[in-house]
Order: structure tokens, then sequence, then C-alpha cells
């Protein structure tokens, strides 16, 4: 049994601003609106950059997926913004189940209506169940989700999907391919030094998918820029 182990970069990331949500990834999602929640929290004295935080467990993560997942050095490692990616990777590679780190199931939202859609960062995993490409899903939710099992009533019982914690995990699961995803419309740009780092930690070569570095410089903004961002 092959698997996929998919990692989301917000599984780390606790925001008290939970507003910043959509299944629209683009430059306005992505880039823009991360700039207009700034301006628009420091026209209220507040720091926008506070509402959010990495979690400390980030700089163990890989330690701690190496006692549970084994793979070799063949193994294929891809880095995205959009999570999407991972349907294609688990159709390429032809694996039988997914391992999921997230704060999102992206097993659609509304239903199996919502598997009606084209593949997009909300519904892959379920459309990946509904199409026979996988056989089962697990889902690891991030500590800081808002997000319950039962959220998902009528997809869970469409198809074979476990919700663990990292505890539940057996040692040994074979994975021969590997997918990490900043999703840019979920992380703020100011962690994206630190996503690089946890990219590269985990020691072996890559291959990136649209996926640039964001500059993030809110004190280098001409006022022509901050009425763009505003208007976004």
């Amino acid at each position: 049994m092959a698997s996929l182990l998919s990692i989301d970069w917000d599984y780390f990331i606790s925001a008290e601003n939970q507003e910043i949500t959509s299944s629209v990834e683009n430059k306005r999602t992505i880039h823009d609106l991360w700039y207009k929640k700034y301006f628009q929290y420091k026209s209220f004295g507040k720091d926008f950059e506070k509402s959010f935080f990495l979690s400390k467990d980030v700089d163990q993560f890989w330690n701690k997926i190496k006692q549970i997942f084994r793979w070799d050095q063949q193994v294929r490692i891809y880095v995205s913004d959009s999570h999407a990616l991972s349907y294609k990777i688990a159709e390429k590679f032809e694996v039988d189940e997914v391992y999921l780190f997230d704060a999102h199931s992206d097993l659609g939202y509304g239903g199996l209506a919502s598997l009606q859609f084209n593949v997009n960062c909300a519904n892959w995993l379920g459309k990946l169940l509904q199409n026979r490409i996988i056989q089962k899903a697990y889902i690891i939710y991030s500590p800081f989700t808002k997000e319950k099992p039962e959220f998902f009533n009528e997809i869970n019982k469409a198809f074979n999907i476990q919700y663990l914690k990292f505890e539940d995990l057996y040692e040994g699961i074979k994975t021969n391919v590997i997918h990490i995803c900043r999703s840019g419309a979920w992380t703020p740009p100011w962690f994206d030094g630190k996503f690089v780092e946890f990219v590269r930690a985990i020691g072996l070569p890559y291959k990136v998918y649209q996926c640039p570095i964001r500059k993030w410089n809110p004190n280098n903004v001409t006022f022509a820029e901050k009425l763009d961002y505003l208007m976004a």
C-alpha cells in the first residue's frame, strides 16, 4: 500500500483572525488581502501580525514524522502554494491512501454536492475518494483547527475516512511521495522564510511548483499602493 503524505503549512499556524478563508487562490487572496488586513488593523491601532503565531512543534515535526513514516532516497517531494496539487500527485503516483496534516479536511464544504465542482483546494481530497483514485484517507487535524469531523458526516458516510491524532499513527507507514503546500490564502506572508526553512529541514531534494516567496514589507508601501490594497 503506497501512500501520499500531504502537509499543509497552516497545520502549524494559530490564527486569532479566522475570517481569512477562501476557496479561491489568486494574487488577491494570497498577497493583496494580507496587506489590506494589515492596514485595516493599523487604522484601529492594532497589530495584525500578532493575530497569528507559529507552533513550536514545527521545529520537531520532521523528527516525529520520520519515526512513523518510511521512505527511501528515491521519495518524490513536491512543494506548491495550492493544496489542490495533491490531487494530481496522488493520481500520477497511483497511491492507495492519503495522510493529511492540515487545519482543514479539504473533503469539500457543502456535502457531496461540493464534489460536483472541479478539483480545487477545498475539495481535492473528497474528489480523490469520489473518483476512486485512493481507497482511504486519514486526516490529522491541526491542534488549532476549528473544524470537527461531524461537519462532514455526509462525506464520511460515503467514503473510507479516519480522523486521527498524531499519537494514533502506527510506525512503518510506507510513503513514496510527499507534498508540502503553503496555502498562501490562509498563511501569512511574514512566515514564508520559516516555511522555506521547514521545507529544507526534510533534508532531501524537492521540486517547487508555483510557490514564489512573497515580499512582506508594509512599512515600505507607497500611498498609492496602500489605496490599491485597501480596495482589494
